[in-house]
């Protein structure tokens, strides 16, 4: 496995402002973007939910007949065809990104196949849940969005207009309390800027309140128009299998590849060279004799080959004696010192604990390969029902598994397994990888 060390993250740079966040939240542009998504959620709901209402109650009422099964069909497509629209809206406002559902699978070609295939998909009726739930949460949110920001700003900028009463309504001022005896009017400078000042509360208070409705709205459009929990599961474990199938088979072509090159081609000349040994054993006795002797010496460093590569296959210490010797044995050929330190109450089950030996294994040959560190340590322990690993160097860091480097293979090989694996890695070091295997014992 070839690790990047030495690379340093890449950091995006952040604009710098001179005012805090709270002050710029009434115009800043994130602000902004959930305020029309709030504007725009309102005519949107009230198509959608018309067009649900309509279509499913026709649709309903017509099962007494045939025709009512392609009516609660159209209905669902509809609702699927809103779903894309919502999706796409939370993405270009909300900046939420949320995967399309699980596709319709019918069965057959043909328009019979297509209604059964709609009406049996779980994400259709989700979709036509949403349009029941989501009109009434953006009446809500439409009337309290605008109603704060239309105070607010017509509260704060009251300064800049409040002359219009005297001027043309024959008041001084906005009419705060009144009745046949008594009236208030909002006039003098004190007032006035009251006023102002509840406004700019409302101001500032009026993008908070907005992105605290669409949240909402968010946990709406993930919950049912996106993919179910179940689908997702699904598409997670078809990845981790493909992950596990091509580590699977590049091991396997690892194996094939250091066989031939190796040991094979070692145990090819061993047995030419017994040949020509045993011709001239007659002949000349002593040739055959430095002949056999160098083919001993070929049939020990066969064998090492051999044993190294069973190493790399499933080391026999790991199976006999369990992590804390294992690691202990990978850290006393790692060119660099290495602290171990194991801590389990029990040992794990053998295809994690072969995944644990394997993960420090490499991380170990990354440090003595890129790191150009003086010294690491290995930590192993258990925490609640996770096995952790953590693996350190004081070298010059910069490892980053996001891009495409053997810790990003290391990272997929966990991932199949439900395991994570984390990088901290700042340029000049040091370096920390942690990784969170499921301890099954």
């Amino acid at each position: 496995m070839a690790t990047e060390y030495g690379q340093g993250y890449a950091h995006r740079s952040e604009p710098h402002h001179r005012l805090p966040a709270a002050l710029r939240a009434p115009v800043d542009g994130r602000s902004l973007r959930a305020f029309a998504y709030v504007l725009l959620g309102l005519p949107i709901a009230i198509v959608l939910f018309t067009w649900t209402v309509t279509m499913v109650a026709l649709g309903a009422g017509l099962l007494v007949t045939f025709l009512g099964v392609p009516v609660l069909a159209a209905a669902l497509a509809g609702c699927r065809g809103f779903g894309v629209l919502e999706r796409a809206r939370a993405r270009g406002l909300l900046g939420l990104e949320v995967a399309d559902p699980e596709p319709l699978r019918p069965r057959a070609p043909g328009p019979m196949a297509w209604t059964v295939a709609v009406l049996k998909s779980g994400a259709s009726w989700r979709h036509a849940l949403y349009a029941l739930v989501q009109f009434p949460w953006a009446v809500f949110s439409f009337s309290v969005a605008l109603t704060f920001f239309t105070c607010g700003w017509t509260l704060l900028t009251y300064p800049l207009w409040f002359w219009v009463f005297p001027a043309y309504a024959g008041q001084g001022g906005i009419q705060l309390y009144g009745d046949a005896h008594h009236s208030v009017y909002l006039d003098n400078p004190f007032e006035i800027g009251v006023t102002a000042l509840v406004g700019l509360v409302f101001t500032l208070a009026t993008p908070w309140l907005v992105r605290a409705l669409t949240t909402v709205d968010g946990l709406l459009v993930r919950g049912l128009l996106g993919p179910s929990p179940l689908s997702a599961r699904v598409v997670e474990l078809e990845s981790d299998r493909g992950a596990v199938v091509d580590t699977a088979a590049a091991d396997l072509r690892r194996i094939e590849r250091d066989l031939h090159d190796g040991a094979q081609a070692r145990l090819v000349g061993l047995a030419m060279d017994l040949g020509l040994a045993r011709e001239k054993l007659r002949e000349d006795p002593e040739a055959a004799a430095r002949m056999v002797e160098d083919a001993h010496g070929e049939v020990k460093t066969a064998l090492q080959e051999l044993r190294d590569l069973a190493r790399g296959i499933h080391p026999a210490v790991l199976t006999d004696r369990g992590l804390d010797a294992a690691l202990s044995s990978v850290a006393s050929r790692c060119p660099v010192p290495v602290r171990v330190e194991v801590d389990l109450p029990a040992r794990p089950a053998p295809a994690i604990e072969g995944i644990a030996y394997f993960t420090v294994s490499e991380l170990l040959q990354n440090i003595g390969k890129h790191s150009r560190a003086r010294s690491a340590a290995v930590d192993v322990w258990r925490s609640a029902d996770r096995l952790m690993l953590q693996v350190t160097d004081d070298g010059v860091g910069g490892a980053d598994a996001s891009r495409g480097s053997g810790l990003a293979g290391l990272a997929a090989r966990l991932d199949a397994v439900d395991g994570v694996l984390l990088v901290d890695s700042p340029a000049g070091g040091p370096t920390r990888v942690i990784a969170e295997l499921p301890w099954r014992g």
